[in-house]
Formats: structure tokens, C-alpha cells, sequence
């Protein structure tokens, strides 16, 4: 309470300081009109004036010059009076509340906000801009996916193999890579053809005949992995003469099927077609 106690004297002071004067411009103003009335009224006024040497008209001219004065200064006290009444209650409340806030009396006129009041303009702005943008990312995405789907120059390039069967001897195989993986092109014997053709479909594993797996009796196409766990096998090797992995010890014959070990199917058969005599397309 002690410390609050000179923060109050203080506005008190200034209150007392702003009533003193505005009670100072009230009292000078009704003197003024007082004296200017007075002097306007006494006889020695109008003796003087009339008095003097000059004529009637001039007489009169002068006495009405004076009073015109006289109430022009009346109406300069009058509104000085009225403008520090006015403020007086914003007067009052500033010194006895002081704040940094500054508010301004909108009572009698409106304060226009700069720009648009509704924000109408910079709202549809955004929004167009939003939309604009969500529409060229939905188009990226779409061309992305549509170009995704259709393959490119060097996958076509891989997806089919053009392979040389000139060069393959009678009981030879060659080993080429087609999509990353090895294919077995073996060219067999008569004596491999009719072993092979002979063999009871009834025990095998994975039964599939001779004829169902080459197109030409000669050439045996197969794709070079193992079907047990992915191992390349070893041609020409194993019991059966045709294919043996050495992971796992599965045994194929010369027509890549099953014949003895862990592997559950037949060696795979890719696509592929004969150009002619002496050229071949895998894939």
C-alpha cells in the first residue's frame, strides 16, 4: 500500500493542475465578454464617438465596425470554451487512467480499414492458387504412372534374346544370359532324343513329357536355376547325364526334369521360337 501511495498523489495532482485550468480559460473568457459588453455599453463609449469630428455616416460605420468585433471575439471565447468542455471527459479519464493503448472516439464518424474489409479478393486468390496447384501435382502423378506402365527402349532390349545356332555342336550345350538369368540351349543327341522320349511319365516327380518340353526333338531349351533354392546346376553331369546342382544334389536328365533329390519341380521352360534353321529368339 505504502508504494501504491505516490503513484496516487501523482494523478491527483495532475487532475487538480487540469481543473485549475480549464476553471482559468472559463473565468478569462467571462471577463473578456464582460469588459467587451461593458466598454461596448458605458456612455463614455458612445460620448467619445460622438464627440469627435467626424459625420454622421462615418459615426455610425465605426460603431457598427466595433460591434462585429466585439462579437467575433465572443464566438472565439465561445468555442475555445465549448472544445475544452467536450474534451474535458477524455481529458479526465486519460490522467486518471494512463495507458499506451490509444483508442480514438468513433462515435460520431467511422474509421475506414485500408485495403478490403472482407478480404474477398486475396480469398479467392488462394483458393484458385490452391486448385491450380492440386491439379498439376494430380497430372504428375498420373503421367508418372502411365509412363511407369509402358516399358522403356533397354528393357525391350533385354526381354527377348536372338541366339545363334549355327555355332552349337551335336551334343553340346551353351549357356546364355536372358533377363538376368542363365538359360541352358543344349543340342542333343539321337540317342539322348530317344532315351528321353522313352522315359515313363508315371515316376516322375513333376510328370510332363519330352515332347511338351521341346518343339524341335533337337534342341532342349531351359532356364538355368534350380528349383529347389536358385543353384545353377552343372551340365552334362549327374546320374541321368543332364543337369546336377551341386547345393543340394538335385539330379536332372536332358530334358531338365526331376529325377533324383531335394528340387520339386522340372527345370523351367522360357518362351521362345525359331526364326529359321539357325537362329533362335528367347523370349
Amino acid at each position: 500500500a505504502s508504494r501504491g501511495t505516490p503513484g496516487i498523489a501523482a494523478h491527483a495532482t495532475m487532475l487538480r493542475r487540469s481543473l485549475s485550468t480549464l476553471a482559468g480559460v472559463a473565468t478569462r473568457a467571462q471577463a473578456a465578454r464582460a469588459g467587451c459588453v461593458a466598454n461596448l455599453n458605458a456612455p463614455s463609449y458612445f460620448s467619445t464617438v460622438a464627440s469627435s469630428g467626424l459625420d454622421q455616416r462615418e459615426k455610425s460605420d465605426r460603431l457598427q465596425h466595433s460591434r462585429l468585433a466585439v462579437a467575433a471575439a465572443w464566438r472565439g471565447y465561445a468555442t475555445d470554451i465549448a472544445t475544452t468542455s467536450a474534451n474535458s471527459g477524455a481529458i479526465t479519464a486519460a490522467l486518471k487512467t494512463p495507458t499506451a493503448d490509444i483508442r480514438y472516439d468513433d462515435n460520431n464518424h467511422s474509421i475506414d480499414k485500408p485495403g478490403d474489409p472482407s478480404k474477398r479478393a486475396f480469398t479467392y486468390f488462394v483458393l484458385t492458387g490452391g486448385r491450380v496447384i492440386y491439379a498439376s501435382a494430380l497430372r504428375l502423378v498420373v503421367l508418372k504412372f502411365l509412363l511407369s506402365m509402358s516399358a522403356s527402349a533397354d528393357v525391350l532390349a533385354l526381354a527377348s534374346l536372338e541366339v545363334d545356332l549355327s555355332k552349337i555342336e551335336v551334343g553340346q550345350t551353351v549357356t546364355v544370359k536372358w533377363r538376368g538369368k542363365p538359360v541352358f540351349i543344349r543340342r542333343r543327341t539321337p540317342a539322348e532324343i530317344e532315351k528321353e522320349v522313352a522315359v515313363d511319365n508315371g515316376e516322375l516327380r513333376d510328370p510332363q513329357a519330352d515332347a511338351d518340353r521341346a518343339q524341335n526333338p533337337e534342341w532342349l531349351v531351359v532356364v538355368g536355376v534350380c528349383t529347389h533354392l536358385g543353384c545353377v546346376p552343372i551340365s552334362n553331369a549327374g546320374d541321368y547325364n543332364g543337369w546336377f546342382c551341386p547345393c543340394h544334389g538335385s539330379h536332372y536328365d536332358a530334358s531338365g526334369r526331376i529325377r533324383k533329390g531335394p528340387a520339386p519341380y522340372n527345370l523351367e521352360v522360357p518362351e521362345y521360337k525359331f526364326l529359321d534353321e539357325t537362329k533362335m529368339i528367347v523370349g
